[in-house]
């Protein structure tokens, strides 16, 4: 397996999902700016909208999944004994669902324009308030003590959630929020989120390397 990721994106959640799997894809970083990948595929083959995360899953081109939620979830079936995400055909798994739907409609996508700076002031606030809005959502649902969102363990929505707490670049005031700060704290504790963390900055460095040397 192949996976392309960029910096400081989703695709954390992907990395996350398959070191808590104890899977190692070959990993690919894309320079979102520059355009370029560390091992030089042309990314507009391998993902013509130009987002990550892309997992390349076999040999032939159309081998290819995108979308983080769907991803996440082809990463977790492979290991069902893993328990990241609950077997298909279960009231847990429509759950599931829901919270990885919600997290990219409600929170990832809110995010993006309002990083990019595409929006009016009256659009800024309203899709600010509306991030805090879900936000509060999650916190409630952590407000009845459990560690992580689909109960004592985490799970593919967790890795999906925290890859996207975009908060301090988007604006949106969540700091009051004490059950998804907290739960943001447990996630970065985990070894699994160190070790996507350091994955992803060395492929950064090594990428930002090779460009500087050619």
């Amino acid at each position: 397996m192949k996976l392309y990721i960029a910096q400081a994106t989703c695709s954390l959640a992907a990395q996350i999902v398959a070191n808590e799997l104890g899977l190692s894809p070959e990993l690919v970083h894309f320079d979102v700016v520059g355009k370029t990948t560390s091992n030089h595929d042309d990314f507009a083959e391998v993902n013509p909208l130009g987002y990550v995360p892309v997992l390349r899953i076999g040999e032939d081109k159309h081998d290819l999944l995108t979308e983080t939620a769907v991803i996440v979830s082809y990463l977790a079936d492979q290991r069902p004994e893993a328990g990241l995400i609950p077997r298909v055909g279960t009231r847990e798994r429509v759950e599931a669902e829901q919270l990885l739907t919600f997290t990219a409609t409600e929170i990832a996508q809110k995010h993006i324009p309002l990083m990019r700076k595409l929006m009016t002031p009256e659009g800024t606030e309203w899709t600010r308030n509306k991030l805090v809005a879900a936000y509060a959502e999650i916190d409630k649902r952590l407000s009845d003590g459990r560690a992580f969102l689909m109960g004592d363990k985490p799970s593919v929505v967790d890795a999906y959630f925290w890859a996207t707490m975009w908060h301090e670049r988007s604006g949106a005031q969540i700091e009051h929020l004490k059950w998804v700060m907290a739960h943001k704290a447990r996630m970065e504790a985990l070894p699994s989120v160190q070790k996507a963390l350091k994955d992803e900055a060395d492929m950064v460095a090594r990428h930002r390397a090779l460009a500087e040397a050619a």
